[in-house]
């Protein structure tokens, strides 16, 4: 059985918002970079990052970060486009994905920020799970749900298929 949780226009409505708090805790900023977990956390950090760009003046930098969400602790984590520790100096940066359910995910991906002084490093998620693992919050967050451990959230944030479900 799957239940649609968040249709297209909830989910329009919920990355206008989170891109104004995005900007509201970034408003000194001159640049901000935008870096999306590869998959539906990267496509999440594309339409957030154009909200910024047309509600603030802010330079935007959109980055993907590559990640083996089965196995983080095997692989490298990489950025791309690909930037070195110094690019990162005293940055502010957001990290996104699309669901933080056991957290693990986004603790990894917060690696490659950490060679460096951050100015700050902060997580956004569209749905934001109970289930965590590691002591992992999102501080930007589209809605939080409270489901059972065998429970599916799916995001498609593809034009054929823009919603959440529940699986």
């Amino acid at each position: 059985m799957k239940d649609i949780i968040l249709a297209h226009k909830q989910i329009t409505h919920i990355i206008k918002r989170m891109a104004y708090q995005v900007y509201e805790d970034n408003i000194s900023e001159e640049d901000l970079i935008v870096a999306g977990v590869r998959g539906e956390g990267f496509i999440l950090a594309q339409l957030i990052a154009d909200e910024l760009e047309k509600i603030s003046d802010l330079n935007i930098e959109l980055l993907a970060i590559e990640i083996d969400k089965k196995n983080p602790i095997e692989k490298d984590i990489v950025l791309n486009p690909k930037r070195n520790a110094e690019d990162l100096h005293q940055k502010s940066v957001v990290v996104i994905d699309d669901v933080l359910n056991s957290g693990s995910t986004l603790l990894f991906s917060l690696q490659p920020f950490l060679k460096q002084p951050m100015r700050q490093i902060k997580t956004a998620v569209l749905v934001n799970r109970n289930h965590k693992k590691y002591p992992v919050k999102a501080d930007f967050k589209g809605i939080s749900l409270s489901t059972s451990s065998h429970e599916n959230v799916k995001v498609s944030l593809t034009p054929e298929a823009f919603q959440v479900v529940l699986e």
